[in-house]
Parts: structure tokens; sequence; C-alpha cells
């Protein structure tokens, strides 16, 4: 049964097993530490064995130094196996210097002193170390890791080996048996150990496959809640879609994006779905996309990413739309197939928003600076103008007079000076537009100044046309020019009457007031209200005539535009009005749609308490027209200069200007109002005038632009000859800056133009009259 042969070949077999199993083991797993020197254990086991086989031919080195040798360090072998499986050091050359000398003691015992019992004790001793050693390591590691049975069967399989070499170690000098007699019965035992030992291995291989397969998928799952964490709390939107169109996951963020909630979609923008239902998606142009530019169809239709897609989601059944920069990539499957369209993107909706708002403030701003460009020029040709307009208005009414009221040529000056006072007009709209003329502002009702102007407009008012005034409550006054605001009123009724002159309508003025916060105010006024704390005041003009496209209202406000015929429309009414509205500090928005009408909403500050006290402690401003209420001294005609009574001195009345028609014409003005008048039209000879007789003048009345030197250059150089001479300067192009130069000059007085041929002389009047 026990014969030494059959075991030989038994355990011969059962290693080389056990060394194909491991090897393959070891190449599989290689991360797993044992497998590899357990094979190697496996192997010098056969060697081993071989070299036992050999001891029937005698064969002394073969049998017991090698073959032994090959068996201990098989054991060494099994032993770095186990230690490397537990993880602990190997110390390999500890155990080859161990090798060696268990090796260098059986050639000792064999070739000096040639004892089997020696050798027998020396290979005994050296496998009972080795599996105490395994044994220690197998404990501690069992302390460790209590729970795994597999440990605790190699340890019980270790201790019923190291029982059985001390049995065998015992019977041979107790029991009296020789090695040959317990060689047999030791080598079967020891067979079963082994395939014991090896299955238990295996176990402890697939035990810890086990346990890294269980943590491999305990960190995938780690990390996928991870990543899901993270993708959760993306302040970008992430959308996966599957490649049938429907949605497989959503991050909060394009919940948010959407208008979803955490349980369902928005019924406005429900969710794809495999039925074929498709978003209506924008492009950057606001334009609906087309199939073929969807992020998900291009990346369906070619396979690659698609980046850096702009494009608008409508969120709301208002119309609503937040637009996105997105981006689009596949995700494929292992086996190469599209497994679903990954789209991430980010709110650009604030951003849009903000480009939107930039590009209305550049649209503004080169209005704003066409406007400028195009106002200076006005008040510019309005110079000129205002010259030619003055010399037609005072020659028709000297010529008037001359010719008296039964002259056929009397009704021919008429029409000359209707004619002129139209192109007085004209220049006033001018001046208005570009902002030129001076403002007398004072504390305003606008309700009352609305009244007044419904009042004029109810006079050409049709009768298919209504007429209605509304008001919101209370609301305070502003400070303005009411003349001003009053045409500015007028002008707006009248293009809204024109706009319903065909099928009639209702035309609506409402006025009310805005807190400073209200979204309808905008921003720069708002914040002039929130510093001086008070409303904003809103005037609406509603018609519901024949409207405006966008191209026109775009354009309303250019000068000499219009969409009248020929004749019927100068294009400077509208400009007037901004004029008027922003020299006031105020805005205008315009709101049209062709066939629904137009509406005209005009803001302005409200009068703040501290403006009202500066508003009445303020006497008339440099250049504000004074009424021509003023009484005017008795001037001694010629029946008057004639009589025996000391005649009165006339005033004498210096004036200068460029223009010679002028000169000629308020030299005839003036002298038929019986003053003396020295006119020039050089600026040296009136200063050299008053160097020759400073005390000769009462007047110096000059022209403001002039080449060379201008009025306020003269003013300052006969005011430096003569400090008591009255200065007035005449001017149609009047600015803040002119009046508060012409009044630290000394000026008394600068007058507009506009108003010369009209005023003229009760202006020259008031200003010679001995001071109160």
């Amino acid at each position: 049964m026990f014969d030494l042969v059959t075991l030989l070949s038994m355990r011969v077999a059962i290693d080389a097993l056990v060394v194909a199993a491991f090897w393959a083991q070891s190449r599989r797993y290689p991360a797993i530490g044992g497998p590899g020197w357990w094979a190697v254990a496996s192997f010098l086991s056969i060697l081993g064995s071989g070299g036992l086989w050999l001891r029937s031919t005698g064969s002394v080195f073969w049998a017991i130094v090698v073959g032994t040798s090959l068996i201990m360090a098989g054991a060494f072998a099994v032993w770095l196996g186990l230690r490397s499986y537990l993880g602990l050091p190997a110390r390999r050359w500890h155990l080859f210097l161990a090798w060696l000398g268990g090796f260098g003691a059986l050639c000792a015992l064999t070739y000096g002193v040639d004892t089997a019992q020696g050798r027998q004790i020396v290979f005994t001793a050296t496998v009972i170390a080795i599996t105490c050693g395994g044994l220690r390591d197998l404990t501690r590691a069992e302390r460790d890791a209590p729970r795994v049975p597999e440990l605790r069967a190699v340890r019980m399989i270790t201790v019923f080996e190291l029982l059985t070499m001390l049995a065998f170690v015992i019977s041979v000098p107790v029991m009296g048996y020789t090695p040959d007699e317990v060689m047999p019965v030791y080598l079967f035992v020891f067979l079963m150990t082994l395939l014991v030992r090896m299955a238990l291995y295996n176990a402890l291989v697939s035990h810890r496959l086990r346990v890294e397969g269980d943590r491999a998928r305990q960190t995938l799952q780690v990390r996928e809640a991870d990543q899901r964490a993270l993708i959760e709390n993306l302040g970008a939107g992430v959308m996966v879609f599957r490649p049938d169109n429907t949605l497989a996951s959503i991050n909060s963020a394009a919940r948010r994006f959407l208008g979803w909630s955490d349980g369902g979609a928005n019924p406005a923008l429900p969710e794809p779905t495999s039925g074929g239902h498709a978003w209506q998606l924008l492009g950057e142009g606001g334009q609906p996309m087309r199939r073929h530019e969807l992020p998900f169809d291009r990346v369906l239709a070619t396979g690659q990413p698609a980046r850096d897609i702009v494009m608008g989601v409508p969120v709301g059944d208002g119309g609503e739309v937040r637009w996105a920069l997105c981006n689009a990539y596949p995700e494929n499957g292992t086996d190469g197939g599209l497994r679903h369209v990954v789209l991430t993107f980010i709110d650009i909706t604030s951003l849009r928003n903000a480009q939107g708002e930039q590009k209305a403030l550049q649209a503004q701003l080169a209005q704003s600076q066409k406007m400028e460009a195009l106002g200076t020029l006005a008040g510019g040709v309005a110079h000129d103008f205002n010259n030619i307009l003055a010399a037609i208005l005072g020659n028709a009414d000297l010529a008037r007079q001359d010719l008296g009221e039964a002259h056929p040529a009397a009704e021919s000056l008429d029409e000359i000076r209707t004619a002129a006072r139209r192109g007085r007009e004209l220049v006033r709209r001018i001046l208005a537009f570009s902002r030129q003329q001076p403002l007398e502002l004072v504390e305003t009702d606008l309700a009352l100044v609305l009244a007044e102007a419904c009042a004029l407009l109810r006079a050409a008012l049709p009768p298919h046309v209504e007429l209605v005034q509304s008001s919101g409550g209370p609301v305070p006054g502003i400070l303005a020019d009411p003349t001003q605001i009053g045409q500015v009123f007028v002008n707006l009724g009248t293009n809204a009457l024109h706009a319903m002159q065909a099928g009639g309508g209702r035309l609506e003025f409402r006025i009310d007031s805005l807190p400073a916060q209200h979204p309808a105010v905008p921003a720069e006024l708002a914040q002039v209200c929130r510093q001086r704390r008070v409303d904003a005041v809103r005037v609406q003009v509603v018609d519901n005539g024949s409207g405006m496209d966008e191209a026109v209202r775009r354009r309303i406000f250019e000068p000499f535009f219009t969409t009248k015929a020929v004749g019927q429309g100068t294009g400077l009414g509208l400009p007037m009005v901004l004029g008027i509205v922003q020299s006031h500090g105020g805005a205008i928005d315009v709101q049209s749609r062709p066939g629904t009408g137009t509406t005209f909403t005009l803001l302005f500050p409200a009068a703040a308490a501290a403006d009202r006290g500066t508003m009445a402690a303020a006497g008339p401003r440099i250049g504000v027209p004074q009424t021509a209420s003023a009484v005017l001294p008795s001037l001694p005609n010629a029946t008057d200069a004639m009589s025996d009574t000391p005649a009165t001195p006339m005033p004498h009345v210096l004036y200068l200007d460029d223009d010679d028609t002028l000169v000629f014409l308020v030299r005839r003005l003036l002298e038929r109002r019986g003053f003396r008048v020295t006119a020039f039209t050089s600026q040296s000879d009136a200063i050299e005038a008053v160097r020759a007789d400073p005390q000769a003048f009462d007047l110096l009345l000059t022209d403001y632009n002039m080449p060379g030197m201008s009025g306020l250059d003269v003013a300052r150089a006969v005011l430096a000859l003569q400090p008591s001479l009255t200065v007035a300067v005449a001017s149609g192009y009047i600015t803040d800056e002119m009046q508060a130069e012409a009044r630290a000059a000394g000026v008394r007085e600068v007058v507009f133009k506009t108003d010369a041929v009209e005023t003229f002389c009760e202006v020259v009047s008031r200003l010679v009259q001995p001071a109160a």
C-alpha cells in the first residue's frame, strides 16, 4: 500500500498539476502574491522526488544531498509564497542562507560523517522550523482578519503537518523504527496534506479575488457616486440622451435652466420622447434651428463632437427664451456602438442680455454722436439763417411802415413776413433739436400743461377721433420750460392725429408717477431720481393709428427723416421732441407695431424741495427772454425835438455786427425809435470809437459769433476802457458755457437773436434805462 516508488510517482503527478495550476494563476493574476512561489515550490518538489527516486540506483549525491536539499528548497518556496500572499516581507536572502546552511550540513553528514540519522534530523529540523514560521505568520494574519475561514483552514493543516513531523521525529528513536520503514507513511500523509494545502491555497487565491473584486466594485460605486455628485452640483447643465432622442439623465443645473422641478418636466417644455417630440430650439440669430444644426442630430449623424453652439430654448408660455453655449459629444460602448449623446451647456442668458444692452448702448452712442454733430451743424446754420431772417422781417416791417396799409405792395409784404416767420419757426425747431435754446426752468405742473395742449389739439380734432386725458392720481411737478414741454405734447398729438386720419380712432394722454426702482424707469434716470430722492413723472401718448414697423421706428428721431408726402413735413418734429426731453433730463421710449398704433412714453425726474427753493431765489437767467410787457421809456418824437423845450439827450447805441445787412437794418430800426446809432462791422473800429470817447455811448450791442474777435472779446476790451458802459451780446447759438463766460465778462444780458425782430427795440429801450 505504501510503496515508495508509487507514492513518489503520485507526488510527482500531483506536483505537476499544482505547477500548471499555480503558474497559470500567477500569469493571470500577477498582483496576487503567492501562486508563483507555490508553482516554484511544486517544481522543486518534483525535482526532489526524482532525487529520492534515484535511491535505488545507489547514487548517494542525487538521492540524499540533492533530493533532500530540493525538497527543503520547496518548503522554503511555500513559505515565501505564503508571506508574499499575506503581504509580509519576503526575506529571500535570509531564507537562501538558511537553505545553504542545511545543504552544507547534508553534505557534511554525507561525505564527512556518514550518518543517516543526522541527515534525517537536519531535514526534519529545517522543515519543522519552516512550518513553525508559516504557522506564526498565519496566526498573525488570522488575528488581523478573523473572519477568513480559508486562513483558519490553512493554519489547521499547518498544525497537523507540524504534529506529523514531530511524530515522525519521535517514532524513529523512541519506537525503534528505521527511517526507511516510516518514510512511505510519511510521504503518504504529506501527499494528502499537499492536496488539501493546494486546495486551500487555491481557495485563498479565490478569496483574494473576491475581496479585490468587492473592493473594486466598491471603489467603482464610490467613484460613480462622486461623479454623480460632481455632475449634479456642477454649475453647467448636463443632459444625457439615448440614441432614440429620449432623455436618460439630467442634472440640477439643467433642470433649473429648463424650469423643471425635481419631480418632472416643465409643462411648457416637456421631456422629449421616442414618440417624435422635438424642442423648437433657436439659433444664434433668433431663428429656429434646422434639424442638421441641432447638437444631438449633428453628433448622431457624424459621430463627432459638436462644440460651442449658441442656442436659445423657449421655456415659457410668455415667450421667454434662455440662451446656452452648448457642447455635445458621443459616448460609445465597449463594442464601439453609440450608447449616449451627452450635452453640456452653460447659461449665457445674462451675457446675451448684456450684449444686447451693449449693442443698444452702442447704437444710442452712435445716434447721440450723430445728433451732436448734426446739432452743432444745425446751430451754426441757424446762426447765419437768423441773420437772414432778421434782415427780411425787419426790412419788411420798415417797408410796410413806409408804404402804409393801403399801398398795393402791403399784401406782398405780409406774405414775405409770413414766409419769414415760417422760416424762423423752422430755426426754432432746429435749435430745439440741437438743444441750443435757453431754458427757463420753473416748477411746472405737467397736468396743466397737458390740459392746455389738449385744448389746442381739440380745435383741430377731426370728428371721428376721440381725445382722452387721464391721470393716475396726484402727480408731482417737474423743473421745466412750460412752453417747450407744451410744444412737445402738441407735436406728439399732431403726429398721432395724422396717423389716425384715414379711419379715425382714439388719442389718449396718460400722466402718472413711478417710483425710481420701477422697471419702466431707465437706469440712468432712476439713478438721478434716487440721488434726488424723488419719483419719476410719466406721460404716455397712446394712439391706435397706423403704427410703424421696426425700420421706421429706429429712424424717427433722425433729423429731416419723414414718412409724410413731400411738402407735408420737415422731419424735425420728433427730433425737436427728443432734444427738448433730453434737455430736461428726461427719457423717451417708443413702442409701435403696424396696424395697432403707437405709444410714446416720456419720463422726467420730479422736482425736489431743494430745487423749488433754488428756483424761487434765483432771478432771471442770462439768456432767458424777458417778457414783452416791460415798461418802455417815453422817447421824444420828431415833433417834440422841434419844440422850444430843451431836447432830452437821445440814448447813443454802439452796434457791432459783421453782417452789413443787419447793421443797415438795426440802424434804421433804432433810429426810427429815436435812438442815436453808431454802427460798425469791424471789431477794432468799435473798440477805437469807445477809446476815442468813452462817455459817448449808453449801450454797446454786439454780435457774438464774428471772425477774429468774438463778441465777448470785444465786451472785455470795451469794459476795460469804460467799466460803467452797459454791454449786451446777441446770438442765435446760446450755450450754458457762453452764458457763464458772458456773466464773468460783465455782460448785462445775452439776447436771443431768434426774437430780435419783434423785441430788439424793446430790449434796447430796457437796457438804456438808468439803473433803479
